[in-house]
């Protein structure tokens, strides 16, 4: 960053830590302790959509990578377009394989990110749910390198106290964005 920068308030962007995904299984304690919210065993990873043989490629060897897990049983990921145009991926695991899920996610982000699609990569999320079941997600902005809370409910709406509620209880175990501008709402996720 260099004095003009400063001045003209261009900011360096955040460098992305995947790894901070592996702090998601420790959070999820803390969750279910302060809210009852636990693990429903799916999780996401968004990224704008990608055309050609390249990512055909990666996606074969995504497919490949979580297929060579042997205690897995069914469809290892399943890709999908949303509305908007963005391809998901979403992985299913039991609800108690929280950690299982969370390699899983490192795993298809790194690919993507080896591949040289990082700069295509959004988001990834793991979802939640508690005894009523209301939906949770905690969602990893790719570029930000921070986690937000996303409590939807039904009509397009958020759960906006309960998002706050959760953002002060994680405080402690996740880097939570602290702009709120940037907790988008993730309508119609794969998984959520």
């Amino acid at each position: 960053m260099g004095f003009w920068d400063t001045l003209l308030g261009r900011s360096k962007p955040v460098t992305p830590d995947l790894d901070q995904l592996f702090a998601l299984p420790s959070a999820a304690i803390t969750l279910q302790a302060a809210l009852g919210f636990t693990p429903t065993g799916t999780g996401s990873v968004c990224f704008a959509a990608i055309e050609g043989g390249a990512f055909a490629q990666v996606r074969s060897e995504v497919r490949a990578l979580l297929d060579a897990d042997s205690e897995r049983g069914g469809e290892p990921v399943e890709f999908s377009l949303d509305s908007y145009g963005y391809a998901w991926l979403l992985s299913r695991r039991p609800p108690d394989s929280l950690p299982d899920l969370v390699s899983d996610l490192h795993a298809v982000n790194s690919s993507l990110q080896d591949s040289g699609f990082g700069p295509h990569l959004l988001c990834s999320l793991v979802v939640f749910h508690d005894a009523e079941p209301r939906p949770l997600a905690l969602v990893y902005l790719y570029k930000r390198g921070a986690f937000y809370p996303f409590a939807p409910l039904p009509g397009h709406k958020r759960d906006n106290p309960l998002e706050l509620q959760v953002k002060a209880a994680l405080k402690d175990d996740l880097r939570i964005e602290s702009d709120l501008t940037r907790w988008f709402p993730l309508w119609g996720a794969p998984g959520l």
